[in-house]
């Protein structure tokens, strides 16, 4: 809602009427109104501010291209932001330094935010426009989150249901409430709930790696789960076999699905939800970490009209988010495209999308079978997990439809070995295959805290740079800083091998060549390996030698 010092301010500009102010005055209290004026045809807003500048003798700034360190503009929270219209821009030990388009509250703020940092408070004007571009940026806290997380169905979650087998109380509603809300917030891919003996823990899976974020009593132990359970629409009197279920809430209006798993141990039953957060599902394929040629080289594999591509790696290496960029690529009106997946994690419109059940006899083989029934252009498998599967997916790919999944091997050479094992006659592999992607995901150094780091020439050799290429590397790392919560990493970035079937590949698969043969071949005909792949990374200050080092330490021949 706009400010009645403010709208006086802009009346006697010029730039809007009384009565245009008055309407769009009429929002919420928590709601911007202002971004509005950016609408009307006689407002300048560079110019409105220019005189706001000079009337209250303050700096002016076009922000519209500045950079803002996340750790800064989340120095304030959301709710004071929109209260005081005050944006951090700025951080020292002794100021803080805010950017406003009002004025009029610069007074009132001053005074507060002074009082509440313990430091000098100073203020620039800057524009609506650049404005509402740093608000974008500002991510909701916690507290913001926990008081508006809604299941989809419209019912609030902290609106409690009847309960007889469980007294939940609201303390226990608003933990679970506030944990779901900083997993959101710490863009975590999965929350354990882990029951022993003495202590109840809570941890967080950031970037690949668990960190305990709470222990709270072990009093609460039972009503912490059975609230969840509750969320998930398990069966909270079951608690001697594994349970599935599912929370799908809306977080400050995103839609966010928890997937949840309960499993009876030792000591009470532990929890794993795994976020699946459509806003976060990187659909475009060119900023998923490809190398150009390796890109070039997978979308020649998936543009083919039949065959079959792979994408091969660990749990968590990111190879449904690599698939359903494929997916997203090939979803045109006259492609028929079907998945089957366990589960499906994201909904793609426009795409046939089949869960796997076991209980009712849906397994991969059986919706495959189903899929060759309905005239399918493309199918994607969520997993080649048997030789049944297997001997399905390369029937398909010889049979005019282009087939998707994926294996858990080391590396692209070994898939090929894989198959081999599971019973495929090698002539079937080398006609059916298209091209095969390993792949893994690396921590990405926190942009707040790098720093350059020594590393010696001899050490760079002998994690596999070349000489000339090693006496001209930087190679950094984080040092830790509240935005990365002091670990130096924040984000991850994938690193691939994608291997070609070129004609040399295809002889040594015919003839029984083992993986390292393969591999060798493939690397003459210019396939970058993970390792190679993730020193371009630490070459290019995206990723630490130690986390390169890590992530291909089984890419060696």
């Amino acid at each position: 809602m706009i400010r009645k010092e403010f709208i006086e301010i802009v009346t006697n500009t010029g730039m809007a009427t009384l009565k245009e102010l008055r309407r769009i005055s009429m929002g919420k209290e928590d709601e911007i109104s202002e971004f509005e004026l950016l609408n009307m045809p006689y407002f300048d807003e560079v110019k409105f501010a220019k005189l706001c500048s000079e009337r209250y003798s303050l700096t002016f700034i076009d922000l519209r291209n500045a950079k803002v360190p996340a750790d800064i503009l989340s120095t304030l929270k959301k709710k004071y932001v929109v209260k005081f219209r005050a944006i951090p821009i700025q951080k020292t030990a002794t100021k803080i330094t805010f950017a406003t388009y009002d004025p009029s509250v610069i007074e009132e703020a001053k005074k507060e935010l002074s009082d509440s940092f313990k430091k000098q408070v100073d203020f620039i004007l800057t524009n609506i426009s650049s404005w509402k571009k740093l608000f974008a940026g500002i991510k909701d806290s916690v507290d913001d989150l926990i008081n508006n997380i809604q299941e989809i169905t419209g019912t609030n979650i902290g609106q409690e249901e009847s309960v007889k087998a469980e007294d939940i109380s609201d303390d226990v509603v608003t933990f679970v409430n506030r944990l779901l809300a900083e997993a959101f917030v710490k863009k975590a891919s999965d929350i354990h709930v882990e029951p022993y003996e003495k202590i109840f823990r809570i941890r967080l899976r950031m970037d690949g790696s668990l960190v305990e974020v709470a222990q709270p009593p072990k009093s609460m132990m039972a009503s912490v789960i059975s609230r969840i359970k509750i969320m998930s629409q398990m069966d909270i009197s079951e608690k001697r076999k594994p349970q599935d279920g599912r929370i799908k809430l809306l977080i400050g209006g995103s839609p966010i699905d928890y997937r949840v798993s309960s499993l009876p141990t030792l000591f009470g039953e532990k929890i794993v939800m795994r976020l699946l957060d459509s806003s976060n599902l990187q659909l475009d394929m060119t900023k998923l970490g490809f190398e150009q040629k390796q890109l070039d080289i997978f979308l020649e594999g998936i543009h083919r009209p039949y065959g079959m591509c792979l994408v091969t790696g660990p749990t968590g290496s990111g190879k449904t988010t690599t698939l359903y960029s494929a997916i997203a690529d090939l979803n045109t009106p006259d492609n028929n495209v079907s998945t089957a997946e366990d589960p499906v994690e994201f909904n793609l419109e426009g795409i046939n999308q089949v869960n796997v059940r076991k209980d009712v006899g849906l397994t991969f083989a059986s919706a495959l079978k189903a899929f060759l029934r309905q005239d399918p252009d493309i199918i994607m498998v969520g997993e080649i997990r048997d030789a049944e599967v297997g001997e399905i997916a390369v029937e398909a790919a010889l049979t005019g439809h282009l087939v998707l999944s994926t294996l858990h091997t080391n590396d692209a050479p070994a898939t090929v070995t894989r198959l081999l094992n599971m019973g495929i006659e090698p002539f079937l592999v080398v006609a059916a295959l298209n091209v095969i992607v390993a792949q893994r995901l690396c921590r990405k150094i926190c942009i707040s805290c790098r720093e350059e780091k020594e590393v010696s020439t001899d050490e760079l050799i002998a994690c596999g740079f070349a000489p000339a290429s090693a006496e001209k590397i930087k190679v950094y790392h984080g040092k830790g800083c509240a935005a990365c919560n002091k670990t130096g990493y924040k984000g991850r970035v994938a690193i691939y091998e994608v291997l070609q079937v070129t004609p040399k590949v295809r002889e040594l698969i015919l003839k029984n060549g083992s993986t390292d043969d393969i591999k060798r071949q493939a690397i003459r005909d210019g396939m970058k390996t993970l390792r190679m792949c993730a020193l371009t990374k630490v070459a290019q200050g995206l990723t630490t030698l130690e986390e390169a080092l890590a992530n291909s330490a089984s890419d060696q021949l």
